[in-house]
Order: C-alpha cells, then structure tokens, then sequence
C-alpha cells in the first residue's frame, strides 16, 4: 500500500543546502534535525547499545524506534540492527555521526513504519553500513527487508557527511514508496539493484557512486502510471551497473547535474542478436539469446526527457532508451552503445543540446524523428537516422517497390546533424522533410546501403544536406522539393579526403567538402543552387579555408579536376553517371 506524504513534483531545489518542499511532515522533519543536533542519543558499542532519551529501546545488539523524533546515532554496532517502527504522525530524524553498523542476518536499517523518515549524515563524518549474504525472516516466506538500508515508507537522505551502504544479500538502499538524495555522498556496492525507489527516485545536489550487479537505480512501479519515476534535478551520479544503469517504469527526467553510466559491461561487451538475418556485423556479434537481461544506460518505459547536464554513457545495449517518448531539449550528451545510441518505440524529439555519439550500431533510431536543434554527430555501424515502425528487422535491405508508411517520418527543421554511417546515413521508412539546419553525411562505403535512403519523399525546403557515399543505392530528394538539389556519381570510387566542390560558371563558390571516407556519390541540396545556372564540379585540390565536419567556409579554393558540369533546370539534377532512382530503391 502507497504511504507517500509528499508529491514529486513539488520537490524544489536550494543550492548547497538539503531543503526539500516535501510537505508540512517533512519540513518539520528537515527544521529538526537542524536545530536539535541531539535528541535522543544512541551510542553504539561494539555488541552493546546504549539510549539515552525517549522513543527508543535497545534488546541486545537490536535498537527498536517506535515513536517520532530526533536521533543521534553514532559508533560501531557488530552484527546489529536498528529497526524503526513508528505508529505516530511525527517524522522520525535519523542522524547518522559516524555510525557503522553490520548485521549478518537482516537490513542494518530496517524501517518497517512511519510517517516519514529523514536521514541526515552528519558534517564531515564517515557512515558504513553492511548486510550479509543471506537473511534470516521471522516469518516464513517473507522478503522483507532485502537491502541493507530498507524503508517500507518514504525516505529522505540528505547531509553533507558521507554513506557508504553493502548490499551484500541483495539491494544497496531501498524504498517502497518516494526516496530522495540531496547534498549527501553515497557509495553503494550491491549484488543486485543499488538504489531503489519504488514510487520515485528525486537526486539533488549529491554525490552518489554505485557498483551494481543488476540495475544501478531503478523506480518500478507498474500499477500507477504517476509513479514509477526517477527525476535528476543536480549532482554527480556514477553507475557501473551489470544491468541497466538508471531505469525508471514510467517516466526519466534529467535537469541536471553530471552522470556518467557504464552498463553491461560496456559497447565491447555487446549480445545483440542482429536484426537483419542474424549473421553479425562489426561491433555486434549475433547471438542466439533472446533472454538476455536489459543492459541499457537510461531507460523509461514511457518517457525520457532531458533537458541539461551532462550526461557519459557507455552501454552494452541502448544508451538512452523508452518505450515510449525520448526528448532531448538540452545538456551534452556523449554516448557509446553496442546498440542504438538514441532508441524510441515511438517519437525522438530533439530541441537543443549537443549530442556526441562516438560508437552504435544506429545513432537514433524511432518511429518518428523531429530535430528542431541542437548539434548531433553520429558514428554507426548501421544508419545513423533510423525512422522505422516495427523495429529494424521488419524493413528488408535492398527492397524495390518497398511500400512506404504513412506513420513513419523524418523532420530537420534546424540543427547541426553530422554522421558517419557504415549503413544508410538516412534510413526512413516514410518521408522525409528538411526545412532548415545543416545535414553532413559521410555515408556507407558498401553499394547495398546509401547515403540517403527513403521510401516516401524526400521535401527539402530550407538548410543544407551534403550527403556522400556509395553510388549502388544513391538517392537525390524530391522534386516537391523548393531548395535544388544535385546528385553526382562518380564511374570509380574516389579516395577518402578528396575535395568535392562545386563552382558556379559566372563564378563563385557552392561548396568545398571532404568526405571522410571513399565515396562515389554525393547529394548536395542547396538555396545557392540557382535554377538556370551552370555549376562545374571538381574533385582534388586545396582549401585556404575552416573545415569544420568536413565541410570548409571562408578562405580560396585551388581547383582540382575538373570532372562535370550541370545547368539546373528543376528541383534535382543527376550529374556525372547519376541515374535516377525511385523512391525505396
């Protein structure tokens, strides 16, 4: 049953100070413990306790807490427990000053009820707790506690001293209802899931590290689609997790702060089974296990959303995954993934933010994908833009007549997006428009993949698209489209590095790009292609100008060779041995 005294939501940060809006109970709790620094004095004596004050009792190496109030616990408990259970409507403020406590049997910190409860790590002091690997339960078939530090109701840590938990039975820190980090520093090491909060996890302003063998946090709360949440506000999270790194059921929202994940081992640690055909392909050899557990760096269920901080993730799986939603209006983001950098079932929206994603198997990967702004760089084994319904494995490589999906789109209206694909550079299974931002491809180098490659049409009104690549499967836009656009197919591949430009007749610059791989064919859809005119286009030569992804501004341009000339006379014009292709080719 949910006991939650507060709401998520209005939980408000203050900078350096642990000051959480939780509610009347909590803000009584957090004023306490501030201003009564004893309370009700524990002293822990090796297998002795000693209380001094009401509300609590000591049977042995055991400390039972059965009403409201502050208190101060600090010493070495050997294989003891202190259990809270408290009927009454005032907080219980634990305030751990350098407390170590171990218990072989059970949780160290065992809350099994109250209104609410605060831990406060005490300035400056060092705080162990550590559990054993097996529990004995009074009842038979329970499994309750199962973390070293366990809570049956909501939970708050906060101070600016430091907690170091061993979940060496199962988790680290658990909450069945809301659990919130702020300012305090938390080490966890836990044979499965490190930092669990059912309903919700909130982090503010602590530092937290974590080495677990399952998830590194998890909020699982499949029964109410308001819970199961875990919100990032600040601070500095590091997770080394066997399996996900933070996964939240519903929805996974980061402001801030900095967090860095390694999960399932890593990229080089990939399982995947490969989606098309299974026989493998550099960086994701084929597997046969369909069972494997979920090795992601940020997963939701329904929604992921950052909005800033920064963000390292070095995954096994997807980086940044959802079941759902992934919008990314900010922060900076580097990714590494023995899969999909980016993956939603459903839409990928990206506003802002600066987006590396150094190794994946796909850059972004969605059933819809909108970039507004930002800058993106994308290196993949596979497509870098992936917009698919029914996953990778429902489009067949290489498909004439391939009918397109209406629900299925791509939409560049600004931004910066660079990628470095070994397959398709753009990959949708419907349409594509393009209104604005700069699309820089360095595409596949193989003839079954293509620089652009689309199955309904392809509408470039605004921006620039330079896409290079192999010429087996190359694509020019629309031509709906109102900004031209040239294809130019080389008869032989040319070699990575070599200039292509394009120089009006009358005189003037187009464009100076240097693809980073070979290439035999490259699109360039651009507002200065003017209908009417007569371009050349030259490979080789030298550039006085700024390269930035390849593509040079400024500066003079020494021709190379001369290799074509074209007049634009529509929305798209095939030069060289360009022949057109239709759309799905």
């Amino acid at each position: 049953m949910h006991r939650s005294k507060w709401t998520v939501g209005l939980i408000a940060l203050t900078l350096g100070a642990a000051v959480l809006a939780l509610g009347d109970g909590f803000t009584t709790a957090l004023a306490a413990t501030a201003t009564s620094p004893t309370g009700t004095e524990i002293v822990l004596a090796g297998s002795a306790i000693q209380v001094t004050g009401t509300g609590a009792v000591a049977h042995g190496t055991r400390l039972l807490i059965t009403a409201g109030g502050t208190y101060h616990i600090r010493g070495t408990l050997e294989d003891g427990q202190i259990v809270v259970s408290s009927a009454d409507e005032s907080p219980v403020n634990l305030i751990l000053d350098g407390a170590q406590i171990t218990c072989s049997t059970s949780s160290p910190i065992y809350i099994a009820q109250a209104k609410d409860v605060v831990i406060s790590l005490a300035a400056g002091t060092e705080n162990v707790l550590a559990d054993g690997s097996s529990y004995l339960y009074e009842v038979a078939g329970a499994d309750e506690p199962n973390a070293a530090l366990f809570s049956a109701d909501d939970l708050v840590i906060t101070g600016t001293g430091s907690l170091t938990v061993n979940g060496n039975y199962r988790n680290g820190i658990q909450s069945k209802d809301d659990l919130a980090l702020s300012g305090a520093t938390i080490t966890v090491t836990a044979v499965n899931d490190g930092i669990k909060g059912r309903d919700s996890i909130t982090v503010s302003e602590a530092t937290i590290t974590i080495r677990a063998g399952a998830d590194g946090m998890q909020s699982n709360n499949d029964e109410d689609p308001e819970r199961g949440t875990v919100t990032i506000e600040s601070g500095t999270i590091r997770i080394t997790s066997g399996e996900d790194g933070i996964q939240a059921e519903t929805r996974l929202v980061v402001r801030g702060g900095t967090i860095e994940v390694l999960s399932g081992g890593g990229s080089s640690n990939n399982a995947g089974q490969n989606p098309v055909g299974g026989v493998g392909f550099p960086g994701r050899p084929p597997s046969a296990a369909t069972s494997l557990p979920s090795m992601k760096g940020l997963k939701a269920g329904v929604d992921l959303t950052i909005t800033g901080g920064m963000i390292l993730v070095d995954s096994a799986d997807d980086a940044l995954h959802s079941n759902g939603t992934i919008t990314i209006d900010g922060g900076t983001l580097t990714l590494v993934s023995g899969d999909d950098a980016i993956h939603a079932d459903e839409a990928v929206t990206i506003n802002g933010g600066q987006i590396q994603v150094k190794t994946s198997y796909e850059g972004v990967e969605g059933n819809t994908i909108t970039v507004n702004s930002g800058e993106i760089r994308i290196t993949s084994t596979d497509d870098g833009l992936n917009a698919t319904s029914g996953g990778a494995a429902a489009m067949p490589m290489g498909r004439p007549g391939m009918a397109s999906s209406s629900s299925t789109w791509l939409v560049v209206n600004g931004g910066r997006i660079v990628i470095s694909s070994g397959g398709d550079g753009l990959d949708v299974n419907g349409s594509i428009a393009m209104t604005g931002g700069t699309v820089l491809i360095h595409g596949p180098t193989r003839s079954d993949n293509g620089a652009l490659d689309y199955y309904g049409t392809f509408k470039v009104t605004g921006g620039l698209l330079v896409a290079a690549g192999s010429a087996g499967m190359a694509q020019a836009p629309s031509t709906s489209s109102t900004v031209n656009s040239v294809l130019m197919t080389f008869t032989t591949p040319q070699p990575a590095g070599t200039l292509f430009h394009i120089a009006a007749a009358s005189g003037g610059d187009v464009l100076t790009f240097a693809p980073a791989k070979v290439y035999q064919s490259v699109v360039v859809a651009s507002p200065l292609l003017e209908n009417g005119s007569t371009y050349a286009i030259y490979v080789g030569g030298r550039s006085t100008g700024t390269v930035t992804d390849g593509l040079y501004s400024g500066g003079s341009y020494t021709p190379g060779t001369e290799i074509a000339r074209f007049t634009v006379a529509g929305s798209v014009t095939y030069a060289g041995a360009s022949r057109v292709r239709p759309p799905g080719w």
